[in-house]
């Protein structure tokens, strides 16, 4: 054999030794080579960062819009009982107002009962149509008991002003006012009723609602249709029938018996320091200076509407003030309170005079004012 056919054998050996040798070069890929050099740096694991971090974005995303949601849901139940309180107080103040005209109707001087009974029967449409409106209210579903008793007040309301309207209508020609009164007293129940209703049964139960469901921020309405008029004893009215009759059968503005008004006492305030006709009052002009007067029926006859001025004269201009007393019986004495008097005149002798209106068919009116010498001081 021949150098040339060696080296052709020698070839063809060593060509499988360089195949045996890849599979030993996959594994340097996975360790350090042992001869020298720098290290191989291992591949990160890239695919699997990246998926942790889609999930952790996900979750993210999931949180955020349950808050959302949880936020809007909140904001819109409290925007839900917010609206139903709007309606609610705007049917309350109405029906509130409704008294307030019974009352003034009540206390027009010289008005007849035939008078009344249109009056008080428009006032009880009134607080129909109330009723109507509250009935297409559709409260939320948490509210249904406590709208009903919003409900149950009104139509009370209109059950009793029906059937005051009722008494006035068929009693003209009746002539034993306690018997009268007694019906009406009965009547007026019905109102009281509704006040009650309304505050413990409504107000009260609807605070408690939005309480126990976490809702803040929301009043709920009063509608006290009385005001704390007594209209609901029999006593309350007897001297209204007594007025109202007495006007009818006399033909005027004032029934019959004594009428008269007195002007019982002036007091300085916050002091309490008691003016006198005789002797001259130093008074500390305070921001909070006031008046308060007091006014008695002196009279065998209910009074309304009993104006009371109360004057301080300075120059140039003089302080008046005015005040009315809707409604005062035989024997009774009221107060009225002179506040926010303006500025006064310092070191100066002067005077503070209080006029009280004389009442129809009143005759004697030499206690119906009096003048209090004064001299208002910083103090």
């Amino acid at each position: 054999m021949n150098r040339d056919d060696d080296d052709i054998e020698f070839d063809f050996f060593a060509e499988p030794e360089t195949r045996e040798a890849q599979p030993s070069e996959r594994g340097v890929r996975e360790s350090p080579p042992k001869r020298g050099g720098p290290p191989r740096r291992p591949v990160p694991a890239t695919p699997l960062l990246r998926l942790l971090g889609l999930v952790g974005f996900a979750i993210l995303i999931v949180v955020l819009l349950v808050l959302w949601v949880s936020s809007c849901g909140g904001t819109s139940k409290v925007t839900t009982y917010r609206n139903y309180m709007a309606k609610a107080s705007i049917i309350g103040s109405g029906s509130q107002k409704v008294g307030k005209q019974l009352l003034a109707a009540l206390n027009t001087a010289g008005i007849k009962s035939a008078e009344l009974d249109p009056k008080i029967r428009n006032l009880a449409q009134q607080e129909q149509q109330r009723v109507v409106s509250a009935q297409a209210i559709v409260p939320p579903k948490a509210f249904a008991d406590v709208h009903a008793r919003l409900l149950e007040a009104l139509q009370l309301r209109v059950s009793g002003l029906q059937g005051i309207a009722a008494v006035f209508r068929t009693s003209a020609a009746v002539k034993d006012n306690a018997e009268t009164a007694g019906k009406l007293a009965v009547q007026s129940q019905r109102l009281v009723a509704a006040d009650v209703v309304w505050a413990d049964l409504f107000k009260s139960a609807a605070d408690v609602e939005l309480q126990l469901l976490g809702v803040a921020g929301i009043t709920v309405p009063a509608s006290d249709l009385l005001a704390g008029n007594d209209l609901g004893s029999s006593a309350t009215w007897a001297p209204i029938l007594q007025r109202i009759q007495g006007a009818a059968t006399g033909g005027g503005t004032a029934a019959a018996g004594l009428h008269g008004m007195g002007l019982f006492a002036v007091k300085v305030l916050p002091a309490g320091t008691l003016l006198s006709a005789s002797i001259e009052t130093t008074i500390i002009a305070k921001t909070d200076l006031g008046f308060e007067v007091t006014v008695e029926d002196t009279g065998a006859n209910q009074e309304v509407q009993v104006n009371v001025t109360l004057t301080i004269r300075q120059s140039p201009v003089s302080i008046v003030k005015k005040a009315v007393i809707d409604q005062i019986n035989p024997g009774e004495q009221k107060t009225v309170i002179f506040d926010n008097l303006g500025p006064v005149q310092f070191a100066k002798k002067t005077s503070v005079k209080v006029d009280v209106t004389p009442v129809p068919g009143e005759k004697s009116t030499t206690n119906n004012s009096a003048e209090y010498p004064v001299i208002f001081s910083l103090g």
